[in-house]
């Protein structure tokens, strides 16, 4: 045997002891519970849809999952955290468009790095906004509103939940994109923010349509669209705002990243189960009484999506001069 051969087939047994310790390590694992850390506080939307998918998740894994609710820097917190964890697919982290989209978009520094520090597993649910105005404002469309605020430029008012808000991003997209200038006023909170709207101090909102669909149908606000590309699978009778300025687009989304370095054999085997728990009626139930849609695809189109939705947030954020201490 020359020297050639005798690599070729060290390479060969190498290969063949790894891809055999790969199969063992899926089969084995999990071998103790599981931790999901989720970077907002107990009872928030994101923690609650955590809790749905993880619940069934533990089921098919045979192994608790533990929800760790590390909150603070905006979430920046439990995302270290996360990056910090052992590679060994014991520790999940729930990602969301505020962690992966809108902050790094917002924050020159952050202690973590979306595509470097993460894995992407799959997304577990996706949610659209709704534009709402105050019904004396005489807008009964998308393009009632953009007619308006030409007509009155700086003079109509839209609230958000404070600066760098999602809210925020969605309106500043919308004076872009309809060549509009409205003025933003920061609120401490949405429902605040919404409270101002139905009594007329501000003119129009995006915001979540768990808040805003009942006074809705009370006639006290006037919904006009809502914003995902497509029309919402909840609200299938409501047109989006991209039906009249194309290409807007922003919605709220959670899903399941690993920390860098975890194992192809892991990653594969907790996007499977993954996969099944969203195809439980009983989770998509769960997560339609949220306001959003089950939704899974691969870690591929995961990824893609993640860096696709930054970019989109950056480029808003750089267009008005958003920017977060």
């Amino acid at each position: 045997m020359n020297r050639m051969q005798r690599l070729l087939l060290q390479a060969a047994t190498m290969a063949a002891l790894f891809f055999a310790t790969a199969y063992a390590v899926a089969q084995t694992y999990p071998v103790r519970p599981l931790r999901m850390i989720v970077p907002f506080p107990a009872g928030s939307q994101s923690d609650v849809i955590a809790r749905v998918v993880v619940n069934r998740l533990a089921d098919l894994l045979g192994q608790q999952v533990v929800i760790d609710n590390r909150v603070g820097a905006s979430g920046a917190l439990g995302m270290e955290l996360a990056k910090n964890a052992p590679a060994d697919g014991h520790t999940l982290m729930l990602a969301t468009f505020a962690t992966f989209a809108l902050l790094p978009a917002l924050k020159p520094k952050l202690p973590y790095d979306t595509d470097r520090d993460f894995i992407a597993l799959s997304r577990v649910a996706s949610g659209v906004f709704v534009l709402a105005a105050h019904p004396a404002l005489g807008a009964n469309n998308v393009a009632d509103l953009i007619k308006l605020a030409r007509a009155r430029p700086g003079q109509l008012n839209y609230g958000s939940s404070g600066n760098g808000s999602i809210q925020h991003l969605a309106g500043e997209m919308f004076n872009v994109q309809a060549g509009v200038k409205t003025t933003h006023v920061p609120y401490k909170g949405a429902v605040i923010a919404l409270t101002d709207l139905i009594s007329a101090q501000i003119q129009f909102i995006v915001a979540s349509p768990t808040i805003v669909m009942p006074h809705s149908k009370t006639g006290r606000l006037k919904v006009l669209a809502t914003t995902g590309a497509k029309r919402d699978p909840l609200l299938q009778e409501l047109p989006t705002v991209a039906e009249t300025l194309a290409g807007f687009e922003i919605t709220s989304w959670q899903g399941v990243v690993l920390p860098a370095k975890t194992s192809t054999a892991i990653v594969n085997r907790l996007y499977g189960e993954v996969i099944k728990a969203l195809q439980s009626a009983d989770v998509r139930d769960a997560l339609a009484k949220q306001g959003v849609t089950a939704l899974a695809e691969s870690p591929a189109e995961f990824a893609a999506f993640i860096k696709t939705d930054r970019e989109r947030m950056t480029r808003v954020a750089q267009q008005v001069d958003i920017v977060l201490d």
